[in-house]
């Protein structure tokens, strides 16, 4: 029977609460095992951007995975691309590790098999709509901050007038 650690990211406490949450990515995950017939290994949960792969569980779990060259895991499962990564340079090199160590990391809603070549187009898809996204909202907030100032309005962090006695 194939073994799935299963990776679960939210990367704010409000995405923690609602959206994307801990909770509900874990239920579909664990019920595409149970369909599937896979077992599943590891739980792993972060509450970090996907910035990177600079992120503590993910560290921890590669590590393992490294020293035990990928032994008693076939895949690691998320939800989306974007629980994954939102750096596509990064995400495409660690695939590239993931399957060094014969580990097939899979999205469970967005299916695709990687050993079919024309599925890199659709990877490339979706590992980039994220980062793109990404980039369009800190262009957004760079540009209103700009306004703002221009403006004359005060934007950077509010802070707490200390009273003199």
């Amino acid at each position: 029977m194939a073994i799935a650690h299963l990776y679960i990211r939210v990367s704010t406490d409000e995405q923690a609460d609602k959206g994307f949450s801990e909770r509900d990515q874990e239920e579909r995950l664990r019920t595409h095992c149970t369909r599937n017939n896979i077992q599943i290994g590891k739980v792993l949960i972060e509450d970090y951007s996907a910035k990177t792969f600079d992120r503590p569980e993910w560290k921890k779990i590669m590590t393992e995975l490294k020293r035990t060259k990928g032994k008693n895991c076939d895949y690691i499962m998320f939800t989306k691309w974007d629980r994954f990564s939102r750096n596509t340079a990064d995400a495409y090199g660690m695939i590239n590790s993931l399957m060094l160590l014969k580990i097939e990391p899979v999205a469970i809603e967005q299916p695709l098999d990687l050993s079919v070549p024309e599925s890199k187009i659709i990877l490339a898809v979706y590992l980039s709509m994220p980062e793109v996204e990404n980039d369009r909202r800190a262009l957004n907030i760079f540009y209103g901050m700009r306004k703002g100032r221009k403006e004359g309005r005060w934007m950077g962090k509010a802070f707490r007038a200390m009273s003199i006695k």
